[in-house]
């Protein structure tokens, strides 16, 4: 409970609780206000805590498992702050510009990613003679692509889940992860939908603070889920030694009882057949 009251604090003082003019409101963020004041609906923050750490759980159970979270943040506001989190978890992340089928037509995204891949690789070799337009050219093509493609070069196959900030802005992502039943999170203004993701996060998506406050409670889940699966390793891996160490440990001692086995088995006595070959020649 304590710990529920400190978050509520931290989220109060970055102003989490802020949502939009009465005008711009969706009604279905009905459940998830507390109050209007001065024209401003005031954000329940019981609920942004309740949605924030149902949100944390779910990722950090997809981090733990070790699949892929993409994190969407094409505001200009939000684009610093997500792509250090999202860097910091080592996931990729969108925060220039959605291109449309990015998800829905990833194959031909891949191809992107690998033609830029190549551009570098080329820009880099020194055994490769390019003049100096050309350089300059492919120069130009390729930081136009990274620009884009930049925080997805790593992401080899479509990811287990979206982190979204302002579903409303992102409708694109939003629209296409739900088409191939992607786990959806996201901070959800009073001006949004919060049925449109699988797990909503009521509140201001416009502010710096806001934004940080919630993505660094995001980032800090799935570094934990990501330490589990660590630790889950390391100790499968000692199990699979001892287990190893035991198997070798019970083959030589069966090798020893054999030895000694042999040793002590009662020894045969000759046959006759000397004396009966001495009896003959005499």
């Amino acid at each position: 409970m304590s710990e529920n009251t400190t978050l509520q604090q931290q989220l109060l003082e970055a102003g989490v609780h802020f949502g939009h003019l009465r005008k711009k409101w969706n009604p279905k963020m009905l459940p998830y206000i507390f109050a209007e004041k001065k024209g401003i609906h005031i954000i329940d923050l019981n609920r942004t805590v309740e949605g924030l750490t149902e949100a944390a759980a779910a990722l950090k159970q997809i981090a733990k498992s070790g699949k892929k979270i993409l994190f969407v943040a094409t505001k200009k506001q939000a684009k610093e702050i997500v792509t250090e989190c999202a860097e910091k978890v080592n996931m990729p992340y969108v925060t220039d510009r959605w291109l449309g089928g990015m998800l829905t037509n990833f194959g031909t995204i891949r191809k992107s990613v690998k033609k830029m891949q190549s551009i570098e690789k080329m820009l880099e070799d020194s055994s490769i003679s390019i003049n100096k337009k050309e350089r300059l050219t492919l120069k130009r093509d390729m930081d136009k692509m990274n620009k884009v493609l930049g925080g997805i070069t790593n992401m080899s196959r479509t990811p287990s889940a979206l982190f979204i900030v302002d579903i409303s802005h992102e409708h694109i992502a939003l629209s296409e992860a739900k088409r191939l039943g992607i786990t959806t999170v996201g901070m959800v203004d009073t001006n949004s939908d919060p049925n449109k993701v699988d797990f909503a996060i009521p509140s201001n998506d416009d502010a710096t603070k806001s934004i940080a406050i919630i993505t660094n409670f995001i980032t800090a889940a799935i570094i934990e889920g990501l330490q589990e699966r660590e630790t889950e390793k390391d100790k499968m891996e000692d199990s699979d030694e001892e287990n190893a160490e035991e198997k070798t440990s019970i083959g030589n001692d069966k090798d020893n009882e054999t030895s000694e086995g042999d040793r002590n088995a009662p020894r045969k006595k000759a046959s006759g057949t000397r004396r009966t070959t001495t009896a003959a020649k005499k």
